[in-house]
């Protein structure tokens, strides 16, 4: 049985290329050969002669990009006799000179693949049997009309090859064009609005292979204000969310022509490849994209412009070959003068507790810190919007003073400044956002302020300022203070806003070694009225610990005194083990971080060294060139002797339960002393982070004492004598 499939590559392409389907040539190949084996009732497509009808040598000559397949390797690959056409009125000629004058088999089987007549002269022309079957398959029937409309068979080459009628779409969006534009025509650019309604109608036009964003990401003040849902001013997350949106933004320089140049260099370049979106996407009203949209229809692409209709330029308004959306057709954005009036969007909570919003730096920070700045050094609840605007500009917090105007615009429309007399404007202290960035700014710069005072000093730790208002109670609202990051960014706003200074000096240890320290700027004053409490200067201030009991500081600091505790263990546990007098601070500080809450451990060392308890000294390191800090205890010290005989007991009480292979858990401890009044908690936690304990895998709450560990070995020995350490009462 001799079966014949021919497929006219050129036409084929040519004809999914003007419909805007995109086709990988490889299945193509592949699905029309294992389709017309079955078709034929081959019992495999070997027994198929295939031939790929094309003008190869025109074809390589043309490739855009060395990195493109090769077409007719593709179709060698695939099992395919790859011919060169001559002329196209020649073809039918030549394919029967070449594969069926000397066949002496007549065709059982003849399917053309093809959206053309040129091959249809093949049908009268090849010798056939009796039963013979020709089929056509294509996307038009160029048959229909014509005396082989009867005798061929016509087959839909989408339904065949189960190819989706879908074009690819690119988009390329010029977000500070666009975010500029809708806000000088009054809308609110709400943030995950205008990315919902790109996404959403890009996918209207295809299957997206490409969504880009150009703007001058992380350069403050170049963008107007971007919100979200709740008002909160989100610019320095736009990146990231719309990343999440498979948008990939794509950074620039500031100024007009910036990401136009970069926008068309793209474009040019990703429409040049075989492989290329058939709908290019263009966000921008600027008239610089004329030449683009020109290259792109020379390439036979679909243009769609997306703009805003007050900014769009007339040139390209006008243009006949570009299909033209406007952005707030499609983007349900609210305007200036309503978006403040209108109520906050409620949700309804998946879980229990609704998810708290954290409250982070925004531009609307600018706007409040630099007018308390203002109005403090005027002496006025009200200043005008140009001084303002130039004191934004002063700090940089706008770019321009169109941009510091937007900004003023937005912050009146959102409810955070009001319009006084003359145009004046000041801040409404009642808003949530002026209430809670004044607080923020005010327990930031006091703390530093008193740190420096109480202590002497010329600046402070960044990271000993981070604990420090981890400590700060007064920051404990919702979306606050909940952890180092959030402390770092508000830090890192009160600097860029010349509240603070923050510098590099060198590290005491290691002069080659730089560290950021803060300190106030000498030309900020502290708000009038704004002091700490007694309790919390105490905090800040050097205590003075000499003389106050374990059991007193328990009263006192319940943290601090577990803290001891820990401390004292694990450094006894470290010398004694390796036969050291000391321990690096560092490594304890590490392995100690978890327990570590409101400064604990440097409090607790703080306490030790005030009674006598440890010493804190500088080291040789045999395993670096500079010394090392370490800390080694005073084990005659009363407050030694105290912890280390309750860790003694602990650990007998253990053995006990072990000896008599008893599981060892809260329960057990309790019944085999209970005239002991453990703080159970505590004791099972030290002893899992020494490695004494280790709860047993999937047995919550029970543990298997570490019967060889170094510490666990000397109790044992010493048990039986029950001797007590030299110098404890």
């Amino acid at each position: 049985m001799a079966a014949y499939l021919i497929v006219d590559v050129d036409d084929l392409q040519e004809h999914f290329r003007k419909r805007g389907i995109a086709i990988d040539l490889q299945e193509l190949a592949v699905g029309l050969r294992g389709g017309a084996s079955l078709a034929a009732g081959l019992i495999s497509p070997e027994k198929l002669r295939s031939v790929a009808v094309a003008d190869w040598e025109t074809r390589k000559t043309q490739r855009k990009s060395g990195n493109a397949p090769d077409p007719q390797i593709i179709f060698r690959a695939a099992g395919y006799d790859t011919f060169q056409t001559p002329e196209r009125a020649d073809l039918a000629d030549a394919l029967i000179m070449h594969y069926f004058s000397f066949d002496p088999e007549p065709v059982d089987e003849l399917i053309l693949a093809t959206t053309n007549n040129d091959l249809v002269p093949l049908v009268r022309r090849i010798r056939t049997t009796r039963n013979a079957r020709v089929r056509m398959w294509g996307s038009e029937d160029v048959l229909t009309g014509t005396e082989f409309a009867e005798e061929v068979i016509f087959q839909p080459l989408e339904s065949l090859l189960g190819i989706q009628q879908t074009k690819n779409v690119a988009t390329y969006i010029d977000f500070e064009n666009i975010a500029i534009s809708l806000n000088e025509a009054g809308f609110t650019v709400n943030l995950e609005e205008l990315i919902n309604g790109m996404v959403a109608q890009a996918k209207a036009h295809g299957q997206v292979i490409k969504m880009a964003a150009y703007a001058p990401w992380g350069q403050r003040g170049s963008l107007p204000p971007l919100v979200d849902h709740a008002g909160r001013e989100i610019a320095d997350e736009a990146p990231s969310r719309l990343m999440m949106a498979n948008i990939y933004p794509m950074f620039n320089l500031p100024g007009k022509n910036s990401a136009d140049m970069l926008i068309a260099k793209d474009i040019t370049t990703d429409s040049g490849h075989d492989d290329a979106a058939d709908i290019f996407i263009i966000a921008s009203g600027d008239r610089d994209f004329n030449e683009t949209v020109k290259t792109l229809r020379q390439r036979g692409k679909q243009v769609i412009l997306w703009s805003v209709r007050s900014s769009l330029s007339r040139q390209l308004e006008s243009n006949p070959n570009i299909t033209i959306e406007y952005v707030e057709d499609f983007t349900p954005l609210q305007m200036h003068r309503n978006f403040g009036a209108a109520p906050a969007p409620t949700y309804e909570p998946e879980d229990e507790e609704e998810p708290v919003i954290a409250f982070t730096p925004s531009q609307w920070s600018s706007v409040i810190i630099q007018f308390d700045r203002l109005a403090q050094t005027k002496g006025r609840r009200q200043i005008s919007r140009k001084a303002l605007i130039e004191q934004l500009l002063h700090v940089n917090a706008v770019v321009s003073a169109a941009r510091g105007e937007d900004l003023v615009a937005q912050a009146i429309a959102v409810g955070i400044l009001e319009t006084g007399s003359n145009g004046a404007v000041k801040l409404d202290a009642t808003h949530p956002v002026v209430e809670k960035t004044r607080l923020v700014r005010d327990r930031v710069t006091l703390r530093v302020a008193n740190t420096l005072r109480l202590r002497g000093w010329e600046y402070v730790n960044y990271g000993f300022l981070l604990k420090g208002l981890a400590t700060d109670r007064e920051l404990d609202l919702p979306g606050m203070n909940y952890g180092d990051e959030w402390r770092s960014n508000w830090i890192d706003c009160l600097v860029r806003e010349e509240v603070l200074a923050r510098e590099l000096v060198p590290h005491r240890h290691n002069p080659d070694d730089l560290v950021p320290v803060i300190k106030l700027r000498a030309d900020y004053e502290i708000q009038p009225d704004i002091q700490m409490g007694d309790t919390e200067l105490a905090q800040i201030a050097e205590q003075n610990w000499e003389g106050v009991s374990l059991s007193e500081l328990e009263r006192q600091e319940a943290d601090t005194a577990d803290m001891v505790r820990r401390v004292v263990v694990s450094i006894e546990q470290f010398t004694s083990f390796r036969g050291f007098t000391w321990c690096p601070l560092g490594s304890l500080h590490k392995r100690l971080r978890n327990f570590d809450r409101a400064m604990s451990f440097q409090r607790a060392v703080e306490y030790l060294l005030a009674n006598d308890s440890a010493e804190v000294e500088e080291y040789d390191n045999p395993m670096s060139d500079f010394r090392t800090k370490g800390i080694s205890l005073e084990l005659d010290s009363l407050i030694c002797c105290k912890v280390l005989a309750e860790r003694d007991a602990f650990i007998r009480t253990l053995l006990s339960l072990y000896e008599k292979n008893i599981l060892i858990s809260e329960q057990s401890i309790r019944a085999s002393d209970p005239s002991t009044h453990w703080d159970m908690q505590l004791w099972l936690s030290i002893m899992q982070t020494e490695n004494v304990l280790n709860e047993i895998p999937g047995r919550s709450g029970q543990y298997s004492l570490f019967r060889t560990h170094h510490t666990v070995t000397l109790i044992a020995d010493t048990k039986r004598q029950e001797q007590e350490l030299p110098g404890c009462d």
